[in-house]
């Protein structure tokens, strides 16, 4: 390589170093930087700022506990509902002969839906299938039906995992889309050919290849519930005890307030979703060895 053919590529090199500078600073300073802060003072004690060990140990009390359990009950309901039902309209959107206006509204709407969360959410759920939401009242009023006479109250567990349904379900359906694209029409006609009928095509060929994709989606959609505070705050308040509004407590509460044991907490939430999203880069990757 000549000087100047050297001097260019390093220019190049340099002018694509700067266009992804800025990508580099928010990683370090919105994902890096606080994640060093919290381990950090997650191993402080909260009045001397000495080493210690006890926040950990106080993450075994039960309400603790309790709450990782509730929030991963919730992250696993709304992750398993959100992959069964996004996938059937994935699956009927890309490979069920609809008309074809079908596709691209659903992955309109599912692009909007999928980022549609927080207090918006919680009030849209809350006027619409509240005690005196518009659906509750149309169903009391129009068919006798009382949706609270059942048990049902949007406040609680199932009512949570309800309301995640709405995000949870678009997002799946836009993560597992590309995996349906790349199933190729000549791996089903060699199927049929052999004479593969087609639970067998999806028993040894499909299934196998798409699987991967399916549960990367999955453990996508239980990291993105894990970490959703505004929804379930907004929601719920304090009613049903879940991690992140235990960690909201513990740091910026009038009545719990041990910034350190919170530190202990987002640590602990931060293993359980770093896990999740380190298991679903690797199915991806295995995934799309299937699909290039």
């Amino acid at each position: 390589m000549t000087t100047t053919a050297a001097a260019a590529a390093r220019r190049k090199t340099a002018g694509a170093m700067i266009g992804v500078t800025p990508f580099f600073l928010f990683a370090i300073l919105f994902l890096l930087l606080p994640t060093g802060i919290l381990i950090v003072g997650a191993f402080q004690d909260s009045q001397t700022g000495a080493f210690t060990l006890a926040n950990f140990g106080d993450l075994l009390q039960p309400s603790i506990l309790s709450a990782f359990r509730i929030s991963i009950y919730v992250s696993a309901t709304s992750a398993l509902g959100g992959a069964l039902l996004g996938f059937a309209l994935a699956y009927a959107a890309v490979l069920g002969k609809l008309p074809g206006w079908i596709r691209p509204t659903l992955t309109t709407f599912s692009g909007v839906a999928s980022q549609f969360a927080g207090v918006p959410l919680a009030f849209a759920f809350i006027s619409t299938l509240g005690r005196l939401g518009l659906v509750t009242l149309l169903l009391r009023d129009l068919l006798g039906f009382n949706l609270y006479a059942t048990g049902f109250n949007l406040l609680t567990f199932w009512g949570l995992t309800l309301t995640y349904l709405y995000f949870q379900i678009p997002l799946m359906v836009l993560v597992v889309t590309p995996a349906l694209d790349g199933l190729r029409k000549e791996w089903r006609e060699a199927a049929q050919i052999l004479g593969a009928s087609p639970l067998q095509y999806w028993r040894w060929v499909a299934g196998p290849i798409l699987w991967p994709s399916v549960m990367g989606a999955t453990l996508l959609l239980f990291a993105n519930a894990f970490g959703a505070i505004a929804t379930a705050y907004a929601l719920t308040g304090s009613s049903l005890n879940i991690i992140t509004i235990l960690l909201y407590a513990q740091i910026r509460g009038d009545v719990l307030h041990n910034a350190n044991l919170g530190f202990a907490i987002a640590v602990g939430m931060i293993a359980i979703t770093a896990a999740s999203n380190l298991l679903y880069i690797w199915l991806r990757a295995r995934s799309e060895r299937w699909l290039k």
